[in-house]
């Protein structure tokens, strides 16, 4: 699937509960499922990381429908002018 659909379906399926919830509640939400990605990559099964990433994935689009920005642009970056790596 391609980001921008998946973008699209996540504000298909979860966008006006989304909004009403809001975006503190939200960011509040993806750090909860980065917390839970963090686990399953330390402890989990490779079907609890897919799950688990899936989630992140799908909280960090939600934040970015609220925000009205799109993933595809902010991951150009990385094609257009990537950060050096961490030394």
């Amino acid at each position: 699937m391609e980001i921008e659909a998946f973008q699209d379906l996540m504000a298909e399926l979860y966008g006006e509960a989304d909004r009403e919830r809001g975006i503190p509640a939200t960011v509040a939400w993806l750090c909860e499922e980065l917390g839970e990605l963090a686990q399953a990559v330390r402890k989990g099964s490779r079907h609890e990381q897919l799950h688990e990433l899936g989630d992140v994935l799908a909280w960090l689009a939600s934040l970015a429908n609220q925000l009205d920005l799109a993933l595809a642009e902010a991951a150009q970056r990385y094609v257009t002018d990537p950060p050096r790596p961490p030394s």
